[in-house]
Order: structure tokens, then sequence, then C-alpha cells
């Protein structure tokens, strides 16, 4: 379908950060844990050492429930934060919103999305504002229980920190609490140039969805409470929804291992520096047109036809028309190397010459 890295080849693969495998030091640490005995359903010593990790790395206690998708850590997260007739506040592009199959109403018994509008993928505070306390105490009405916010968005954006703070203080105004759909929380981390605690309850976060999957995992993410008065819920909920791993160990060490000597900070540079380096390239070619600024692993641009459907054609892979006309998404992540990215704008060069 598409050319496999190897000798001599390039990685043609731009789709999505979910293509890329696992970091080979994760990968170690898996079959490390599969040898000897460990205690089941996270009493394990690897389980121990990511919450303790997490809680230096977030300055401050947590309470870390790990799950192996990050639909379970939305869902999950949403469902300690809202009673079934609550609401959730979300921009109408997030993830929640619209790429996981009614999980969060499902995990919540119930508890509606409401849409909040703003530009770049992010929740306008303004909006917010008007939104947050409608109809609050109504019986007719759902309850605004909570807004999630997405770091980074599913466009690419980065709330800035002034950005998370503002929609903080709304939601301790209104007395709500506030979610994060961090699946490329290390991304946005690196961009901004802040400390994660700067990033989450310092700004008034509740409920981190601590993404590893997209950034050299091979198939964990953490629920972080930083209101750990939430964790005894959280515990039966993990259970009763079929996420507590008996051998949680396994997933424990992939965590471990990605928190370890900064790899999940080092594999996200690496992605964001790509997706740097690509939109640059690109910028300079007759007819491609860059939307928005490229400031994490993923940026949109437009495409004349032709192009795309060369560049498909040769090998390379990419979404393309799922969100407008010749609208293209390009994704890099941990593995991507210079050449993969030059071959890919080496191509576009030579197609905008012939079309």
């Amino acid at each position: 379908m598409f050319a496999q890295k190897g000798q001599g080849m390039i990685n043609k693969v731009f789709s999505s950060d979910n293509t890329a495998g696992a970091a080979p030091s994760v990968l170690q640490a898996i079959m490390d844990a599969g040898t000897g005995s460990q205690p089941p359903y996270g009493a394990d010593a690897y389980s121990q050492a990511v919450e303790d990790k997490l809680s230096i790395i977030f300055e401050c206690p947590v309470s870390v429930f790990l799950v192996p998708t990050g639909t379970a850590a939305n869902a999950l997260g949403l469902s300690v934060l809202t009673s079934p007739w609550g609401s959730v506040l979300c921009h109408p592009e997030s993830h929640i919103n619209n790429d996981e199959c009614g999980a969060p109403e499902f995990f919540t018994n119930g508890a509606k999305l409401v849409s909040v509008n703003g530009g770049d993928s992010k929740i306008c505070p303004i909006n917010l504002a008007k939104i947050a306390g409608l109809k609050t105490g109504d019986v007719h009405s759902v309850q605004t229980s909570v807004v999630s916010v997405s770091q980074t968005t599913e466009t690419g954006s980065v709330y800035s920190l002034e950005e998370i703070n503002v929609i903080g203080n709304l939601c301790k105004e209104h007395n709500l609490r506030l979610h994060m759909d961090g699946a490329r929380f290390a991304n946005a981390l690196v961009a901004l140039e802040c400390t994660p605690a700067e990033m989450t309850w310092k700004a008034g976060v509740d409920v981190l969805s601590f993404g590893a999957t997209k950034n050299g995992v091979l198939a964990a993410e953490a629920i972080v409470l930083f209101d750990q008065s939430l964790a005894q819920e959280m515990a039966w909920r993990r259970k009763r929804s079929g996420h507590l791993m008996s051998k949680m160990s396994s997933m424990s060490a992939q965590l471990e291992a990605y928190l370890k000597q900064d790899l999940w900070l080092n594999n996200a540079r690496q992605a964001n520096t790509m997706a740097l380096r690509l939109g640059q390239g690109l910028r300079s070619i007759s007819g491609v047109e860059i939307l928005g600024d490229t400031v994490s692993n993923m940026f949109f641009c437009t495409m004349p036809r032709a192009m795309i459907d060369s560049l498909l054609h040769q090998g390379f892979y990419f979404y393309s028309d799922r969100w407008g006309e010749n609208v293209v998404r390009l994704v890099t992540n941990f593995t991507t190397k210079d050449a993969d990215v030059d071959g890919f704008i080496s191509a576009a060069k030579k197609l905008a010459k012939t079309i």
C-alpha cells in the first residue's frame, strides 16, 4: 500500500501519528516486564513507579489510572466529572464530539455534549462565558458540568497558557470542572516550552487524559486525576467498563519507559520539528497553501487535485478531502526523519512544475 522504511527507502506515511510503532526502549520494557512474576491489577512495581514519576513531573500528588486507549481515557475521565443529567462543553471539532462513537455519552450514562465554537479548533472564552451558566437549576434542562479542551487540538493548534487559564477561571466562576484531552499532550508541551503543571492543574485542570500511544508507546494511556477525591469512583468505573487489566505491569512498563530520560519529550520534539520542516518546505511550492500555523506535529494545507492524486499514486499516504475539497492533513511522528520530509517536498516540487 505504501513504502516501508528500509535500506534506501523513505517513510512515505503522513496520514497519522498512530502509524508509527513503539520506541525500542518501550518494546524492551514490555519484554522485561513479561519475565518473572508481578502482582496483578495494578499492584505491580511498574504501576507504582509510573504514578510516582507523574507526581514528580506534575509537581503535585496525582492518582493515575492506566487504560489501553484514548477513547477510554477521555470517556472515563469525563464520567467522574459529570452526572448523567449534566453536559460537557467542548469544541465542535473536538475528538470527543466527532471520533469517540458516542463513548463519552455512554460512559457518563447520558451526559450531553454541547458545542462551543471558536477559531483554530479552540473554545472561544467569550462564547464559553455566554453558555456556561445558562439554565442552571432548571429541571427541564441538562446542567452544565464540565468543560473539555483538546491539547493539541484536532487541527494541530495549541491553547496558550493564557487561554487555558482564562477557561480555567471561567470554570471556577461557574462551578464547572475542567477536563483536558491530551492525546498529543507532549507535542503541545514542547511547543509551549512550559511545565506540565503550568499547562494543567495550575490552570485549573481537574482531569487529564495523558496520551502516549501516538508518541512512542504501543498501547497505554493514563487518566491523571489532579483531584484525588475522584480516585475511588474512577477505580470502580474503570473496572466496570472492562479496562482494569489483569496484567497491568505490561501496560505500566510502557509508560515507565516512555517517561524515562525524557523519551516522551524528545519524541514530541522530533515530531514537531519534522512538521515544521515539512510546512516550511511546502510553503514555497506553487499551488500549495498552508492553512494556519504549524506549531505541533500536524497541519492542513490545500493542493491542486492533480498534485494530490500524483502523490498518492507515488505511494505517499495521507488523508485528503475529509475536511474540504483538496484539503490535505499531514501528520509527522517520532520516527519521521529529514529524508522522509525532504522526499515529500521534492516530489511535490516536481509535480508543481508539470501541473
